[in-house]
């Protein structure tokens, strides 16, 4: 650990708290419908998408409607993708004649993409085509991103609002986020790649000849575009099969930078927006700082753990810490602050192999994605997750003071609790279950390149991955067979749409509900107690649940690891 890698850590910190305000200012006049600066030029095409769409962007819907029309996105979406990666082998764009993907690899591709986990058993540069990657992938990129958003918008008027049955439009928040918030900063951000030296062509691959004499083949592509978004809309997926650490994707530490501001920009701002939904930016800020505990904390005994290295370099003279799996480009900190902030926001991406990292550095990136969706998150995920975490929370403080728990003027009462709850018990259920199902089977167990407490992080993180449609791998699992493809993208559905629905009947109770004066008895929920119960709810709930599967895991790794065994 040194004073760098601090200065780095606090200066990424710095500016996603810079961002926070004005882009939470910026996002809250577009989703209230207000003009923007970019209202003169964007207007006209959202008042013309509308008309050809048929949409009355002035006709509210009933919380209902606003999640069943999310889902008949979802379907289209799925079967549109899927039928792309099918039929990609007669269809232009595709240089390097790529042959139509298996059916089930594309039904997990599929799923994984539009429901914005993009969990990769492929390599990109070996299986899909430009036609794919642009009309496919980066489309669905951008689609799921605003789908979160929208959802995390419902909900946020469902607390917002009083004594209503409506809780927005979904294609009104679905557009508007599209047009005015994802496209115009992707469109600055490709242009600077671009600049920095990822590609952005069509070209066919080339063939280049090493000076040993041998042919290599160099994959390029349409790259600049779908970088952009995949962390900006903390989808993940990777271009091509390194994924983040592939000098095209991420050629400088000044890219690198670049992706790790894009991948918390929107999902910390969304916070700023809340409070100012409610009428009280204190409120958004609280729900910031328990982010930011759990985040820091994260990155301290990550980097901690990277920095320190294991016993068995120790033994051959090598203290400058772990650097299996990491690119020099990055070193230690940037590695480890980018494991952390892709499983903190859902993104996916990698820069370095979580399946080399320690195994308590490896540990913190798999607790991130247990928690669900909140630390951050992904973008609008994040948020509505956090406000899940914090309705049980407020029910826990009510129940220590006997009386009905309020938050922002709303009471929360069973309904509200038993919502909240079902969304975040169904994930636990994916992650433990289907781990257990498969560390007994031997088909499923073949696929493990590790054995012992390795191997069965490997398979946990995959699951856990999954489900919390975070996308990133650990590694060391081929999970491209029937039976990964298939239980993967159930866990991805689940996590996805059993978080979502739960949540969009929360907004629909709360907007219902009429907005009370706060008591000497409320608790104030703008303070460091508010934040400390909070991030003592989500430690306490997660170590609960999922102590046991660490044990079995990561913790009893490093334990073996201190006694120089190693798997």
């Amino acid at each position: 650990m040194t004073a760098i890698g601090w200065i780095q850590i606090l200066l990424y910190c710095a500016i996603i708290i810079a961002l926070v305000k004005p882009l939470g200012a910026y996002m809250t006049k577009v989703f209230n419908g207000e003009r923007t600066f970019l209202s003169p030029v964007l207007r006209p095409v959202e008042v013309g998408l509308y008309w050809i769409s048929g949409v009355d962007e002035k006709r509210e819907q009933h919380w209902l409607v606003y999640a069943v029309s999310m889902l008949l996105l979802q379907v289209v979406g799925f079967l549109a993708l899927y039928a792309l990666l099918r039929l990609q082998a007669g269809l232009p764009f595709n240089p390097a004649e790529q042959s139509a993907v298996a059916p089930d690899l594309a039904f997990n591709t599929a799923v994984s993409f539009v429901t914005n986990t993009n969990w990769q058993s492929y390599g990109g540069e070996t299986t899909v085509s430009y036609l794919t990657q642009m009309l496919g992938l980066t489309v669905q990129n951008f689609l799921s991103a605003a789908t979160g958003v929208a959802i995390a918008m419902a909900l946020v008027r469902g607390f917002a609002r009083s004594s209503v049955r409506t809780v927005g439009n979904f294609w009104v928040d679905l557009t508007r986020c599209t047009l005015y918030v994802l496209l115009p900063i992707c469109v600055v951000g490709t242009v600077a790649l671009v600049w920095l030296g990822v590609p952005q062509n069509l070209s066919a691959y080339t063939e280049a000849t090493t000076l040993e004499g041998a042919k290599q083949v160099i994959a390029q592509g349409p790259v600049a575009s779908q970088m952009m978004i995949k962390h900006l809309g903390t989808n993940g997926g990777g271009f091509f099969n390194a994924n983040a650490a592939h000098p095209f994707e991420n050629p400088t530490a000044i890219t690198n930078f670049i992706h790790m501001i894009s991948i918390f920009a929107i999902g910390a701002a969304l916070t700023n927006v809340f409070g100012r939904m409610v009428g009280n930016q204190r409120q958004g800020w609280a729900i910031f700082a328990v982010m930011g505990v759990l985040f820091l904390t994260g990155v301290i005994v990550t980097y901690w753990a990277e920095a320190s290295g294991t016993t068995g370099l120790h033994a051959l003279g090598l203290t400058g810490g772990n650097m299996e799996g990491k690119e020099v480009r990055f070193g230690i900190v940037a590695s480890a602050l980018f494991a952390v902030i892709t499983t903190a926001a859902s993104c996916g991406a990698v820069n370095a192999m979580h399946d080399s990292f320690t195994a308590l550095g490896g540990m913190i990136p798999l607790i991130n994605i247990q928690l669900g969706e909140l630390i951050i998150g992904g973008v609008g995920a994040g948020l509505y997750g956090m406000l899940l975490f914090v309705v049980l929370s407020i029910f826990v403080a009510g129940l220590m003071v006997g009386r009905t728990p309020e938050y922002v003027g709303k009471k929360i009462e069973a309904r509200e609790v038993k919502m909240a709850m079902l969304a975040i018990l169904i994930l636990p259920l994916m992650y433990l279950g289907w781990t257990a199902v498969a560390v007994v089977m031997p088909s499923a167990v073949a696929s493990m390149a590790n054995a012992g407490p390795h191997g069965f992080s490997e398979v946990l993180y995959a699951f856990t991955s999954a489900t919390g449609n975070n996308g990133s791998a650990f590694g060391g699992l081929s999970a491209n067979t029937m039976f990964y493809n298939l239980t993967l993208a159930c866990s991805m559905l689940v996590g996805r749409f059993f978080m979502i629905v739960p949540a969009m009947a929360l907004a629909g109770a709360l907007a219902q509900k009429k907005s009370i004066p706060p008591s000497a008895g409320t608790l104030p929920t703008t303070g460091g107690l508010f934040v400390g119960l909070v991030v003592g709810v989500i430690v306490i709930v997660g170590g609960l649940t999922f102590f046991p599967a660490l044990a079995l895991g990561p913790i009893v790794e490093h334990l073996a690891m201190t006694a120089n065994t190693l798997f």
